[in-house]
């Protein structure tokens, strides 16, 4: 009888993850029972194990509703997150009763898929409950995330189709003032908890506040759906609409944000730290061990990361060094001035930019079936990414579209600055956003049938980017990045993910200063100014996120040569990589079995 002991779990101490004594426990003997009897218990098990994830999904639903309208599950278009204290705890105890509820479902005799996804689910609610320890939502604002940029991207992820679609997003839009709030109550406590983020970096969340509070209603980001009407709005309909929607924005939106950049100004951040680590919160040093264990699933220490990323980055430094001297070029340094300095490595407009991208993505485009026997069947697209965003963020980023494929998903390009960013990395960029990363995976991890819906939207750091990452190098294996300067920016991107390891666990465990990380970048890299600058502000504010696309990168290529090992003249590349992607986001520990499995199996194959 595989049954978990949730007395073990809740009863663990910090010092072994829960997870980890979760996969330890040992299962009770199973007793004797009639094979009929026990196919119809199975069929009982399996349904209700299928009804409690269905239940645990609609829960997440029903209380993320903009997480809801970004799917595309439309019920929820007239509500908005509840912040405040008690609904924490209130979802802190639901949690506690599925662990409860899902730990003593029997999974013997199930498909293996279903066995895998309670064992996840399990894994999550497990998670969130170590999460609460270190209130996460007393710090829920930086400049990389928050409800001063989570609220503009409403209108993008809203589809418009008739007019009550409107009407239920202004009616959201009235919930704004109490969403705002219930935010700065939650950053009260974090003072009162000496819980705060960097003063500099909520300098930036002040300036991005400021800037949507001074908008006109006509011309913010929330008048998006205004621009244009569906067929099926009447005038006389789009007419209210307008002024109800225009009304809703200058009396609750607008106002909510003025508020909010008030208190952050004159209450909060006169009183953040200032020191850039995490180890200076009360806590911290055993808030980045988790952190580092939630991004990268796997069971390793600030130092041996940073001793990792020291390795890579010479590694890869030796290979751009090959490629400089090739050039003609004596060292990296002066290569790194020259691509600085040559207008033709820089995009003459926002256009052009965007063009690169999309120049890129349409050569993958034909060439996947040489790579996977699955493709997805979403549409991909490239946009700008919106202004009032894209001074503090990286150079792209993916956007994912809905299950139903009605809307695409996106690689937001950042075009601010747009002259000073090099056209080198680009290639390597839209492999890794795009197609064969972070659009292929998730598209196909989306459209996978027979899972559960969580399974379907799961993300893990370590293989969700690792898995992107690793994509960025499959265009070298397929003959891409025939331009040398863009075969550097391949090495170069790969570099910038090396130099990750060394400066989050930097800041974080070894009390670097934000300017050690800078002069590192600047040390190993010929990133530019524009993007170092945001890049180190992005490790300050997720401290451990970034250590996942390498250390992601790393399992799959150790998975790879594992397979290639043991399977000799078998190893199908086409077949490994379906593997990798048939079963959605895995942490990389069970990653690691789903592989040795495959192998297994394909060695008693003719």
């Amino acid at each position: 009888m595989k049954k978990l002991c949730i007395v073990l779990l809740l009863s663990a101490t910090a010092a072994t993850p829960l997870h980890a004594q979760l996969r330890a426990a040992p299962a009770p003997t199973p007793a004797a029972v009639p094979a009929d009897s026990l196919s119809q218990d199975i069929a009982a098990r399996s349904r209700d194990l299928s009804r409690l994830f269905d239940e645990i999904w609609q829960d997440k639903l029903r209380h993320e509703p903009e997480y809801a309208t970004a799917l595309g599950d439309k019920r929820y278009d007239d509500q908005l997150t509840d912040y405040s204290p008690r609904a924490t705890n209130d979802s802190l105890a639901r949690g506690r009763a599925y662990i409860q509820r899902l730990s003593v479902i029997d999974t013997t005799g199930l498909p293996h898929q279903q066995q895998l996804s309670a064992e996840l689910m399990l894994r999550s609610l497990i998670e969130d409950q170590e999460a609460a320890q270190f209130k996460e939502w007393e710090m829920p604002v930086n400049q990389y995330e928050g409800l001063q940029l989570d609220l503009p991207q409403l209108a993008a992820h809203t589809s418009f189709d008739n007019a009550a679609d409107y009407d239920h997003y202004i009616a959201r839009l009235a919930k704004v003032p109490a969403a705002f709030s219930q935010t700065m109550t939650n950053l009260q406590s974090g003072l009162d908890d000496h819980r705060t983020p960097p003063r500099f970096l909520m300098q930036k969340a002040f300036a991005e506040t400021q800037a949507i509070a001074a908008q006109k209603a006509a011309d913010s980001p929330f008048a998006l759906p205004l621009k244009s009407f569906p067929a099926s709005v009447s005038p006389a309909d789009r007419k209210r609409i307008t002024e109800d929607l225009l009304d809703a924005i200058s009396t609750q939106v607008l106002p909510s944000y003025q508020r909010f950049a008030k208190f952050l100004s004159v209450a909060y951040i006169p009183n953040c730290r200032t020191d850039p680590g995490i180890s200076a919160l009360p806590d911290g040093d055993a808030y980045y061990a988790f952190r580092i264990r939630q991004s990268t699933t796997l069971n390793k220490s600030a130092a041996e990361i940073h001793q990792i990323g020291l390795a890579e980055v010479a590694r890869d430094q030796a290979d751009m060094l090959a490629i400089v001297q090739k050039l003609g070029f004596s060292d990296q340094k002066s290569f790194n001035a020259a691509l600085k300095a040559d207008p033709k490595l820089h995009p003459t407009s926002a256009n052009a930019l965007l063009d690169a991208y999309r120049h890129y993505i349409a050569q993958m485009q034909p060439r996947l079936p040489e790579l996977f026997g699955t493709l997805p069947k979403a549409r991909l697209e490239v946009v700008a990414m919106p202004d009032y965003m894209a001074p503090n963020q990286p150079q792209a980023f993916y956007d994912q579209g809905t299950p139903d494929g009605r809307r695409p998903g996106n690689v937001d390009v950042n075009t601010y600055h747009f002259a000073d960013r090099s056209l080198a990395g680009v290639e390597a960029v839209a492999y890794h956003e795009g197609i064969p990363g972070h659009h292929l995976q998730i598209s196909i991890q989306q459209e996978l049938a027979g899972l559960p819906a969580f399974r379907q939207q799961s993300y893990y750091t370590a293989y969700t980017e690792g898995w992107a990452l690793y994509s960025e190098r499959l265009g070298k294996e397929i003959g891409f990045y025939q331009d040398p300067y863009s075969d550097y920016g391949r090495l170069e991107a790969d570099m910038w993910r090396a130099i990750r390891l060394v400066v989050d666990t930097g800041v974080h465990s070894q009390h670097w200063t934000r300017q050690q990380m800078v002069d590192y970048f600047h040390d190993h890299s010929g990133l530019d100014e524009t993007n170092i600058q945001s890049e180190v502000d992005r490790y300050i504010a997720w401290p451990g996120q970034a250590l996942g696309y390498k250390m992601g990168q790393l399992k799959i290529l150790e998975l790879r040569d594992r397979a290639k090992s043991a399977l000799g003249p078998k190893f199908d590349l086409r077949a490994f990589h379906d593997v990798i992607l048939s079963s959605g986001a895995l942490p990389l520990d069970v990653l690691d079995k789903q592989v040795d499995t495959w192998i297994a199996a394909q060695k008693t194959t003719h």
